[in-house]
């Protein structure tokens, strides 16, 4: 059986790493930038593990279910935040993690000497984060959250290098 806070940490390990970088790693310890990726691969790493598990409890038949918590009462009507698993579920997280753990892994190097490395880490975390959410998401309220952050997150990661103008040209809206 599952418990309910292995699927949270699935989602919960890049977003701390995102906290962590943002808050931490980048104001403070600056000059020792691949610490960045190494915290956020190491998070995804384990996110991955996690899903390859959470996986294979499901691929047995086994089901879970989770009751979903109130988090906001509007007169008669609440809002519910839970996790949604099932075996799409499980094979979205294997998917998004190790895909994400892959192209962390190679950013190491491309990213290697840019200045603003901690930067980059730090979106692709709250990127990553974003994009787990999307795949638990037990209703329509968290769905949209969650993939409003994935586009706050894409919109950051075009204009990445807004010092160049195709890339400041490009993270424009166009009306």
């Amino acid at each position: 059986m599952i418990s309910e806070w292995l699927v949270w940490s699935v989602f919960l390990l890049p977003l701390v790493a995102f906290l962590v970088i943002s808050l931490i790693v980048r104001p403070l310890f600056n000059k020792f930038a691949v610490v960045s990726g190494l915290i956020l691969i190491t998070c995804l790493a384990i996110s991955f593990l996690i899903s390859v598990y959470i996986l294979s409890i499901l691929s047995r038949g086994d089901n879970v279910v989770f009751e979903a918590h109130d988090w906001l009462a509007l007169g008669s009507a609440t809002i519910s935040v839970g996790l949604l698993v099932d075996s799409v579920t499980a094979v979205m997280l294997v998917v998004v993690t190790g895909v994400s753990l892959l192209v962390q892994i190679y950013s190491l190097g491309y990213m290697k000497g840019d200045p603003s490395f901690c930067r980059y880490y730090a979106y692709m975390a709250l990127f990553t984060a974003s994009m787990i959410g999307v795949v638990i998401a037990v209703n329509i309220v968290q769905l949209y959250a969650f993939w409003e952050l994935v586009g706050v997150s894409s919109y950051l990661l075009i204009g990445f290098w807004h010092e160049r103008s195709s890339a400041a040209a490009a993270a424009k809206k166009r009306l």
